[in-house]
C-alpha cells in the first residue's frame, strides 16, 4: 500500500481551480449548548444533540424545541455525554431514531447506544441495544459516531478510553473499536469474530484510539474513519472488516509529554491510513458529498477540524487522498460535525455554548 500522503502544518492547502467551489454560509439554528450530531427529518426539520443531555428539534424555519422526552440520561463528564443522532434506515414507517451516549460514573463508564420512537414531544418506548464492555474509569475517548451499512446494520466506533490503550489491540474487548449490530443490538452472523461470543463478536475493526469521523459512502458502500492521534498522527482509514489498524502498535504521532508512543509507523499485518495530520488538527465528523449542488465536490469527503476551526476538504483519486482544500476559516470557530443534507447542501455544527448549526448555499 502507498504510504499516506503526509500534511504539515506548514504546507500551503491548494486545490485545484477545478474543485473550488462559491458558496455563502447561512445560519439554521443557533443558541445551542454544545451541540455535537444532526440528523435530517423528512419533514425538512432536524434532530440535535446537546453533549449537555439534550435532543431538540429544529423546525424548518429554525425554531429550536424544548428538550425533548425520554432521552436516557448521559454521563456529562470531560469528553462524554450524548453524542450522536441517528435516523433508522426506515424511519419514514418506524420512526426510529438512535442514541449514543456515555453513561455511568467516573469509577465505571462506557460508550453505550439506544434506540427509541420518535413522537411530538420525544422518544417513546426507549431501549438500550448496546453497551461496550469493559467498562472504564476514565471520562475520555468514547468514540461514538453511527453510520449504516447498505445492508441496514449499524456502525459505532468506540475510542480507547485514553488510559486503556492496549485495549485496542484486543479483539476480546470493546475499547478502541468500530462496532457492527444489527438494528436491534443482535450480532451479525457475518461479523469478523461472531464466533468468539461477546463483546468480540461486536468487533467489526481494531486497533483504533479516538474515532469521531465515520461514513459510508452511499455509491459505493466503502466504509470510511477519521481517528484523533496523540500529539499528531490524525488518521483518515479506510475500514475493512477484521482489519488491524494499529494503535497503539504503530504511530505517527508522540505522546502528550513528548516521549514516543511506539518506535514504529508501520508493521506487518496493520494498516496505513489514507492520510494523516502532523501536528493534530483535532478531526471531529465527516460526511462524503454526494449531490448535485457542488458538484465539483462529488465524492470528495470533508472534515471538521476543531483545533484548526475550519473543515479540510479531501479529494480522492481511486482511493487515494489527492488534494486537501482548507475551508470557511472565517468563522473562525470549532467544527463539530459535518453532514450532508438529502437534498445536497453541506451542513456545519459548531461546538461552543452558543453552537450554531450552518447551511452551505450557492
Amino acid at each position: 500500500m502507498p504510504r499516506p500522503l503526509i500534511l504539515l502544518a506548514a504546507l500551503t492547502l491548494i486545490a485545484s481551480a477545478a474543485g473550488r467551489a462559491d458558496y455563502s454560509l447561512v445560519t439554521v439554528a443557533d443558541g445551542l449548548d454544545n451541540p455535537w450530531s444532526l440528523a435530517f427529518l423528512p419533514d425538512g426539520g432536524y434532530l440535535v444533540t446537546e453533549r449537555t443531555g439534550t435532543l431538540r428539534r429544529i423546525s424548518v424555519d429554525g425554531t429550536v424545541s424544548a428538550p425533548l422526552t425520554g432521552v436516557p440520561e448521559s454521563y456529562f463528564a470531560g469528553q462524554g455525554g450524548l453524542l450522536e443522532v441517528a435516523l433508522d434506515p426506515a424511519f419514514d414507517t418506524n420512526h426510529l431514531v438512535y442514541l449514543s451516549y456515555a453513561q455511568g460514573e467516573l469509577k465505571a463508564n462506557a460508550t453505550h447506544v439506544a434506540r427509541g420512537t420518535l413522537t411530538k414531544d420525544g422518544l417513546a418506548d426507549v431501549e438500550v441495544i448496546f453497551t461496550a464492555n469493559p467498562a472504564k474509569g476514565t471520562p475520555q475517548h468514547y468514540g461514538g459516531k453511527l453510520a449504516f451499512m447498505a445492508d441496514g446494520t449499524l456502525l459505532l466506533t468506540t475510542g480507547d478510553g485514553f488510559d486503556y490503550r492496549e485495549e485496542a489491540q484486543n479483539v476480546d474487548s470493546n475499547l478502541g473499536k468500530i462496532i457492527r449490530i444489527n438494528r436491534d443490538g443482535s450480532i451479525p452472523e457475518d461479523n469478523p469474530y461472531a464466533d468468539r461470543g461477546m463483546p468480540g463478536a461486536a468487533v467489526w475493526s481494531y486497533g483504533h484510539r479516538n474515532p469521531q469521523g465515520l461514513v459510508v459512502d452511499p455509491n459505493t458502500g466503502i466504509v470510511y474513519e477519521h481517528e484523533h492521534g496523540p500529539r499528531g498522527g490524525d488518521e483518515v482509514n479506510r475500514i475493512e472488516p477484521g482489519h488491524n489498524y494499529g494503535w497503539p502498535a504503530i504511530c505517527w504521532g508522540v505522546d502528550y509529554n513528548g516521549a514516543r508512543i511506539s518506535p514504529y509507523t508501520e508493521l506487518p499485518g496493520m494498516e496505513q491510513p489514507l492520510t494523516y495530520w502532523v501536528p493534530s488538527i483535532a478531526p471531529s465528523g465527516m460526511a462524503i458529498y454526494r449531490g448535485d449542488r457542488f458538484p465539483e465536490w462529488d465524492g470528495d469527503l470533508f472534515v471538521g477540524a476543531l483545533v484548526d476551526k475550519e473543515v479540510r476538504r479531501l479529494v480522492l483519486d481511486d482511493g487515494v487522498v489527492a488534494d486537501q482544500e482548507a475551508l470557511f476559516s472565517d468563522l473562525d470557530e470549532r467544527i463539530r460535525d459535518v453532514r450532508v443534507s438529502p437534498d445536497g447542501y453541506l451542513y456545519l455544527v459548531t461546538d461552543s455554548d452558543q453552537g450554531r448549526i450552518l447551511r452551505v448555499e450557492r
